[in-house]
Formats: structure tokens, sequence, C-alpha cells
């Protein structure tokens, strides 16, 4: 199935297969900078056309689809909306919000069968001081009629330019519990509440995966309007989890109830450090399906995906 791209210069690209618009890169960024302005992936569709991802919730604006974030980073806050402050709980600090600055495509490249780009950001705290650069890699590709499913891989190398380390952290590192969340997130539509989770071993549901680790989880759930139901899977490179190499270990963010959410935490438990002039790397995986996938159906395609 071939891949079509449409670039709306200084707003978006828009990726298409099969007549269905499967995703919008917007790096133009919304204009509140209360919701931490940066690119993100929105809309988020199935080859079938269904939706898999939420723009700006009710219940949490600066949720939109599948973005970049660091919800505790020095004292800064680049998820976005309310800080978290141990004691106080969460307060509306406007003060503390960062942004993530579009500086340009260093690459960008189409061939029919996969698409994908590198993108140059930089991490800017409240006052306007630039304190990382960011290298992000964005690809679509595996798109697969028979199967129903297509990929979307996310890296990200981020350097220090600051004259002091940069501590990364969450709300579990600052004193809630079970709230670990940071780094690479989606938020799902509304209809994806209540939806089911699972992972390579026994255990499923969200509760029982919270804060956990592992190569993979899987969110599926059943669509209003239509019926019919989607599959999105979530999946680390394997130097993501291997503890030589890896700068921090990572472990799942998930919620079914009371919003469908999952982000690979980079900092779940324990914060960690990143010195001056030094980088850090993760690549990840979405698999985007139509239907209910179960286990043994999600581990045999990502078997078949190679890095």
């Amino acid at each position: 199935m071939t891949i079509e791209v449409t670039h709306t210069h200084g707003e978006r690209f828009a990726v298409r297969a099969g007549g269905v618009e499967l995703l919008s890169y917007v790096y133009r960024p919304d204009p509140d900078p209360f919701e931490s302005r940066k690119p993100y992936v929105h809309p988020l569709r199935t080859l079938g056309g269904r939706l898999v991802s939420g723009y700006r919730p009710n219940d949490h604006r600066w949720h939109k689809g599948l973005q970049m974030t660091a919800s505790h980073l020095s004292g800064q806050n680049f998820w976005g909306g309310n800080c978290y402050v141990h004691g106080e709980g969460y307060r509306r600090l406007p003060e503390r919000v960062g942004s993530m600055r579009h500086d340009g495509f260093p690459a960008v490249e189409a061939s029919g069968e996969r698409f994908e780009l590198a993108e140059d950001l930089t991490w800017v705290e409240n006052g306007g001081a630039e304190w990382a650069r960011e290298r992000r890699g964005l690809a679509v590709h595996a798109v697969d009629a028979a199967a129903g499913a297509w990929a979307l891989d996310w890296s990200i190398r981020l350097t220090n330019i600051r004259d002091e380390p940069l501590h990364f952290g969450s709300p579990t590192t600052a004193g809630r519990e079970m709230a670990g969340y940071t780094g690479l997130q989606w938020r799902g539509p509304r209809d994806f509440t209540g939806g089911a989770v699972f992972g390579p071993g026994a255990e499923e549901g969200a509760e029982r995966l919270m804060g956990t680790q592992g190569p993979w989880l899987a969110f599926t759930a059943e669509h209003d309007d239509v019926d019919e139901r989607s599959t999105l899977v979530f999946a680390h490179a394997p130097e993501n989890l291997d503890a030589s190499s890896a700068v921090h270990e990572s472990h799942w963010f998930v919620r079914s109830e009371p919003i469908p959410t999952v982000a690979f935490s980079w900092a779940f438990f324990e914060e960690f450090a990143l010195a001056p002039g030094e980088s850090f790397a993760y690549r990840y995986r979405v698999l985007v399906a139509d239907g209910a996938w179960d286990r043994e159906r999600v581990a045999a395609h990502l078997a078949g995906l190679p890095w």
C-alpha cells in the first residue's frame, strides 16, 4: 500500500495510505503556553479510518495525541498544565511550564513504502533560557493491508546545553504514588476509556501493569458509532531495556480509567541527571491496528518488524 505525504509548510505533515489519513504531525505549536507548546501527532488513525488519538480532552487540555513530554525537569514542566507539588497537590504554575521549539527538518524522505523525517528542536524553559537540543526522528512504515496494521517509529536524542545538570523526574519522584508519567505519551480518544491492557506476560489490566517493565504493551478498545475495535501496541527498541546502554530504566505509565493513556516513562520511580554536554537516546515503536488483537498476534507481528 503506497504512502502519500502532504506538507503544509510551517504547520504539519499529513501521511495517507489507502485513502485514509493515518496521521498528522503538527510542528506549529498550539498557542496556549500553559499547554506546553510543542509538536504532536493528531489525528492518529488505523488503516480502516478509526480514530485512535484524543486531542485537548476536557479533563486535560494539554493532552494532544502522541507527544514527547517531560513532566518534571529541573523544576520546569514540559508536559503542560498543572504542576504537582508535594504536600500541595496539583497547582496552576504557568511560570514553570516550558516549551519545545521547532528549529527545522534536516532530513525528509518519502519512498512510497516509507516516510521519515529528522527534526531539530530546542527545549526552552519558561523564562526563555535554552536548556536542551533534541534530534527527533519519525518514520511511518510497514503498512500492511492484509494485517490491517502500520507502524510509527519515534526516536529522541537529547543533549543538555546548560552549564549544570538537567534532573528528570515525575510526579512519583516528587512524592505522588504510582503517577510516574513522563516521556513519550499517548492519549486515547474518549471511547477508549475502559479498554483492555496487556503485555507479553500473564498479567493484564492497566492497574496491574502500571509501573511495570516490559518490551511492549498493548491497548485495545471498542469504538463508539461503529461496531469496530482497534489495538495500539507500544514497543521499546531493544537497547531501551538494556541496562548497559540505556541512560535510565523505563517503566510503563498506563491508565484505562478514568482516562485512556500510555507513556514510556523514563523516570517513573527515580530521578536521573543528565550532565552538561551529555546526551541520551531512546527509540520507540507504535503499532496501529484494526481489530482486537490478542497477545499471540501482537507478539508474532512485532517479531516480523525488525528494528
